[in-house]
């Protein structure tokens, strides 16, 4: 596992794997399954799972859950891609959820 190296990391919440980093928040105004959630443009340590559309409240999305690829947690999903123009520059990034990381080196 590759270990982020900075001030402000994100850690999965059950196994403390770093995920990301708060450098790379473009967003703290999104809605996961449950709360709060966080778009990134960088992820690691992640494993990412079968693409899927789902309805979300923007619309129609192709997404792909992410998981720790350390402890197998979901932790959120990637945009793979957005069919309203003015969801495209989702499109190659990621939402974690705020109840899924935790904050190291704070």
């Amino acid at each position: 596992m590759a270990e982020l190296v900075g001030p402000r990391v994100y850690s999965c919440c059950h196994c403390r794997n770093h995920v990301c980093l708060h450098d790379d928040i473009i967003s703290k105004a999104f809605q996961g399954r449950n709360g709060r959630a966080f778009l990134f443009s960088h992820a690691m340590n992640i494993a990412v799972g079968p693409k899927e559309d789902r309805h979300l409240m923007t619309g129609l999305h192709t997404v792909a859950d992410i998981y720790c690829r350390d402890c197998r947690e979901v932790l959120g999903w990637k945009y793979e891609r957005a069919y309203e123009a003015s969801q495209r520059y989702k499109e190659g990034k990621f939402i974690f959820e705020k109840a899924k990381i935790v904050k190291e080196n704070w």
